[in-house]
């Protein structure tokens, strides 16, 4: 009898510790939820996104990105709220502007002016 019972303990062990911590409406809510936890970066952590950080502050960032997405923001508005809050470094990919000129566009000049330079060096041998 006391097997019986430890068996049917064990079992339903997983069942009873797990618990949801972040509720959506629907699947594709949660998708958008960890799609985004890991555009953003940890404010504490050096260069890890909030998924894979279990710091404070990350974890508040996590329950606030599921209670905006619930409310019915957008991922573009998530995003600016985390900016605002973080700073501009908070996102893994920066925006397109006059700051970031040479850092979205500088590679592709680069390697224009390596391919020109060669072709400049084969034109006068």
């Amino acid at each position: 009898m006391i097997k019986i019972f430890f068996i049917i303990a064990l079992i339903m062990c997983p069942y009873g510790f797990s618990s949801e911590v972040y509720k959506f409406k629907s699947v594709n809510d949660e998708d958008r939820f960890y799609a985004l936890i890991h555009e953003i970066r940890c404010p504490k952590c050096t260069s890890g996104s909030i998924a894979s950080s279990n710091a404070p502050v990350s974890e508040d960032l996590k329950m606030k990105i599921a209670e905006l997405i619930n409310q019915g923001y957008s991922d573009a508005e998530i995003k600016d709220y985390a900016k605002k809050r973080f700073g501009k470094d908070i996102l893994y990919d920066p925006e397109k502007n006059s700051t970031t000129f040479v850092l979205w566009f500088g590679p592709f000049i680069f390697l224009t002016l390596i391919l020109f330079g060669f072709l400049l060096r084969r034109k006068f041998k």
